[in-house]
């Protein structure tokens, strides 16, 4: 058996990656312990043929962690960001439509009818209230806006975010914010237009950024300073209580073909909820069946490139969002080239398309060929494409995003009396506070400094 380190994190997606660098940062003693050969998750940048291929998150946004984060690694002139002025589609009845990213253009849209646009222009002088139950995204913006915004500007959204069905996701648990204004000051937009303060004055969203070499760099660079603290091929099996004094756990893992034992003071499971369930079996019956109760979305991902003179759409802007009627099989297409550099040779474009979800579960179970086919002939009648792509890729992941579905964040409130209920264990995967890069790496640093503080009042288990 291993005594040491003191802390063992599990799974180095940029959740456990963040966790552990941190804790390095704070001078505890960790080991991070990864399955497959390859850290970072579903953040994987595939270099091949002078093209760049995303297979997860196409871009982030930052937060004031990330940031930090990314200039301590010394990777800040790798970033690129993203035109936010960059336009944005979507697709209605065939054609692609610019979605209004102002207030002002909100308002003079051809998207919208003129009842929709009144809606909006009249809701910060209507005073509304929460109602007294959870209510769906779909309940709340229909009830605030109407079906037709629903229908063209957040359920495209949602699918684009969570892959997921606003009809059954939590506004409280995937968008807290909209809850929290309609609750304060009675009304969305202006609880927005407050929160903001000064910064009334910013127009459009916050740049996406990326690095030269894709979104993997940022989790490459953290596994580089890791070292030996970073183990991968190594599967955790189960963790369980240790015998005798100390409070500690026993974290059983196989490693090239060896099981080995390592004692650990703190276990933080950085996994999918549905692993950590599975890990967890014997130290709380309890919170494991909280675990496996939280839903994944399907995803299908399909990367292309074209020489240019075969795609008649000029492709100026970040790309577009399907609305679930418009009965095509993508959820979205992204205009990488449009968006950042390098991503392929001159005269040539990549674009990237999302197929599944929770409307659509059994497209990741077709082959990779009729995946790659539905968005190869989708995007061929959107964006006017002519004969196959010179080159793609595949990736299929039958549980991809957590779904923050209703009773989510009672799910969420369980799992944090589960950690005070069992001392020494601690979550920080991405079904805790949302799915987006900056949201994971923020997760990370603040379970890092929960388990320090733990280990320095020498709680017992």
């Amino acid at each position: 058996m291993t005594d040491a380190p003191q802390v063992v994190v599990i799974g180095a997606g940029i959740s456990g990656l963040s966790c552990a660098y941190y804790l390095r940062q704070l001078k505890v003693p960790v080991v991070l312990l990864e399955s497959s050969a390859r850290p970072g998750g579903l953040l994987n940048s595939v270099e091949r043929d002078g093209f760049l291929f995303e297979g997860g998150p196409q871009s982030f946004q930052g937060t004031e962690t990330l940031e930090g984060l990314i200039n301590e690694l010394e990777i800040s002139g790798e970033l690129v960001k993203a035109d936010p002025q960059a336009p944005r589609y979507v697709l209605q009845k065939g054609r692609l439509k610019q979605i209004p990213m102002s207030p002002q253009a909100l308002l003079t849209s051809s998207l919208l009818s003129p009842g929709s646009r009144w809606k909006l222009a009249s809701e910060p002088f209507r005073r509304t209230s929460p109602p007294g139950h959870e209510e769906s995204v779909a309940d709340f913006v229909r009830r605030k806006f109407g079906h037709e915004i629903l229908e063209y500007l957040v359920s495209p959204f949602v699918s684009g975010v969570y892959a997921g069905d606003p009809e059954t996701l939590s506004l409280k648990a995937a968008f807290p914010s909209l809850e929290q204004w309609e609750r304060e000051y009675g009304s969305v937009l202006r609880g927005a237009m407050k929160s903001r303060g000064k910064k009334t004055g910013i127009k459009g969203p916050p740049p996406l950024c990326s690095f030269r070499r894709g979104v993997a760099t940022l989790p490459r660079a953290i596994a580089n300073s890791l070292g030996d603290a970073l183990q991968t091929g190594s599967a955790v099996l189960s963790v369980r209580r240790a015998a005798g004094p100390g409070g500690a756990y026993e974290v059983h893992a196989q490693t090239l073909g060896q099981e080995e034992v390592r004692r650990a003071s703190a276990v933080v499971l950085c996994t999918p909820a549905y692993v950590a369930a599975q890990l967890l079996a014997s130290v709380s019956s309890r919170v494991g069946m909280t675990l496996s109760g939280i839903a994944y979305a399907p995803v299908a991902v399909v990367a292309a490139a074209y020489d240019r003179t075969k795609v008649r759409n000029a492709l100026d802007g970040f790309g577009f969002l399907v609305p679930r009627k418009e009965k095509t099989r993508i959820l979205g297409t992204v205009w990488n080239t449009s968006l950042f550099p390098g991503r392929a040779p001159h005269d040539k474009v990549v674009i990237t398309s999302f197929l599944g979800g929770a409307a659509d579960l059994e497209m990741v179970s077709k082959s990779r060929e009729d995946i790659a086919a539905a968005a190869r002939e989708d995007n061929a009648k959107i964006l006017g494409i002519e004969g196959k792509p010179l080159t793609s890729e595949v990736w299929t992941y039958s549980r991809a995003l957590p779904q923050y579905n209703l009773g989510h964040h009672h799910a969420v409130e369980e799992l944090r009396s589960g950690e005070r209920e069992t001392p020494g264990i601690f979550f920080g995967g991405n079904y805790l506070e949302g799915p987006a890069i900056g949201k994971c790496v923020d997760q990370g640093f603040r379970t890092a400094e929960a388990v320090r503080d733990f280990l320095s009042q020498g709680t017992r288990a």
